[in-house]
């Protein structure tokens, strides 16, 4: 089953930031959430917040298994504040599915 991706606003600010090829290579673990939503290497934060590292930068992202969808929440280099406030990020994911 394909799942639906969705890319918060700030998502897309945060890759353009991002070095060319660091961000193709983002972009391409990104797109393959959408058939292996919890691929190797994935790490579950809390409920429905995943982690999935690729070099020096975090994909921070919920997965909605009932409504087939992922959701990005945040791009970051691999930091301590990555990984701050990740209710709100888990929040944040949740309303820009509706819910």
């Amino acid at each position: 089953m394909a799942y639906n991706l969705k890319l918060h606003r700030d998502v897309e600010k945060q890759l353009q930031r991002i070095p060319k090829k660091q961000r193709e290579r983002l972009v391409a673990a990104m797109r393959s959430l959408r058939e292996n939503p919890r691929p190797h290497g994935a790490v579950k934060l809390m409920d429905q917040l995943y982690r999935l590292r690729k070099g020096e930068y975090q994909i921070v992202y919920a997965v909605f298994d009932e409504q087939a969808a992922v959701v990005v929440s945040k791009v970051a280099r691999r930091t301590e504040a990555t990984y701050r406030d990740l209710k709100q990020l888990l929040e944040r994911a949740d309303r820009l599915l509706g819910g």
